[in-house]
């Protein structure tokens, strides 16, 4: 089975919404998506290390409830939630910043539906890029997993092979997944201006045309 990716960019939804966490206003940015397979497939690509470096990146520590794991290059935590087959919650800590993450396996017919929850506290880094700050790093996830179901045999993420990020293909579906988020920023209610404004400097960034002003 070969990985289509504009049929799976159609198959994926996305929300935003308003919250409170530990007394702060936070936002809550949700991708899902129904995969052909069962919980346990899916379950399994999400928790072991073989797997998980062939869709997203190498991932070490304790995978266990209570345990400290850590993303090569990337953010670290603590597993707060594993209950097998169907959720795993943990902190995203990266930057300085902790944020909270809930993925949840729901059999449906079809499939499983993933779906994953990031929860971050307002701040200028909000104001400036929208959900699309955590939202298309996440979508890359998606676009990964799909592709290892589809194609097993790949070893790495599309994203990890060399010249992927400068191809056509990349960019586009940056641009996509950018477009998605802010139109999910408006629908939540966001001034469309400044969904529209906070999804370009997305784009921007994640293709290598901007860079934060706090980097």
């Amino acid at each position: 089975m070969s990985f289509d990716l504009a049929a799976h960019l159609g198959m994926m939804r996305r929300e935003v919404r308003d919250l409170e966490r530990d007394g702060q206003k936070a936002k809550a940015v949700i991708a899902a998506r129904l995969y052909d397979t069962d919980a346990a497939d899916l379950w399994d690509a999400l928790t072991r290390p073989e797997r998980i470096r062939r869709w997203f990146a190498p991932v070490s520590g304790e995978l266990v409830l209570g345990g400290r794991y850590q993303v090569e290059n990337n953010a670290g935590g603590t597993i707060t939630e594993c209950e097998t087959n169907r959720k795993i919650a943990l902190t995203w800590e990266f930057g300085g910043a902790v944020s909270w993450v809930n993925v949840t396996l729901t059999p449906q017919a079809g499939g499983t539906l993933l779906e994953l929850e990031h929860i971050a506290h307002v701040s200028p880094h909000w104001d400036q890029f929208g959900p699309g700050a955590v939202g298309v790093g996440w979508d890359l996830g998606f676009m990964g997993l799909s592709r290892h179901l589809a194609e097993p045999e790949a070893d790495v993420p599309a994203e990890a092979v060399e010249g992927w990020t400068a191809t056509q293909e990349y960019k586009d579906f940056v641009r996509s997944s950018s477009d998605d988020w802010g139109r999910a920023d408006i629908a939540a209610g966001e001034d469309r201006d400044a969904a529209l404004a906070a999804a370009e400097a997305t784009r921007s960034f994640y293709t290598g045309e901007s860079i934060p002003a706090d980097h």
